[in-house]
């Protein structure tokens, strides 16, 4: 492993636990340091989750597209733009980014965009959609209160 990769590796885990513990702009600015030493679809998708802690989801979602253009295949990149374009309420601009979160060669847990595309398709009111992707999410994770509560409540609305 290269010099340069393993200080950037090391700055990301300091800038994680400045995240953790709620520092977040100091969170910024060493995931930022990460970057400058060596740029990982790692410390440029976690910049973009920390700035979407402070609602700033459109340089969060730049973010996410420079982790995309570094490594393609790594899903949290993608799954994370589909939930900003929610909170933003762009909901049918974030499908094709979840769509490609579920097909993404290195991601988990997988259930994530699953479930996110249901939140989309129950704002757009597409819910056939929705419990494709709600039995999807807990096909997926069992465990998703979440998904189990809004499908029961979806199928008892519609019968």
């Amino acid at each position: 492993m290269s010099d340069e990769r393993e200080m950037g590796i090391e700055l990301l885990r300091v800038a994680y636990e400045h995240q953790m513990n709620g520092r977040l702009d100091s969170a910024i600015e060493w995931y930022t340091r990460s970057i400058e030493a060596f740029p990982t679809a790692e410390a440029y998708t976690f910049r973009g989750w920390t700035r979407s802690f402070q609602l700033r989801y459109e340089e969060a979602i730049e973010d996410c597209k420079r982790a995309i253009e570094v490594d393609p295949t790594f899903g949290n990149p993608y799954n994370d733009i589909g939930a900003y374009l929610i909170e933003l309420g762009r909901f049918e601009e974030g499908i094709p980014w979840l769509e490609k979160a579920t097909e993404a060669e290195r991601y988990e847990p997988r259930h994530f965009p699953q479930y996110n595309l249901a939140r989309i398709y129950v704002r757009i009111f597409a819910y056939d959609k929705a419990i494709h992707h709600l039995k999807k999410t807990i096909e997926l994770e069992p465990e998703h209160k979440e998904a189990r509560r809004e499908l029961r409540r979806l199928t008892a609305a519609l019968n």
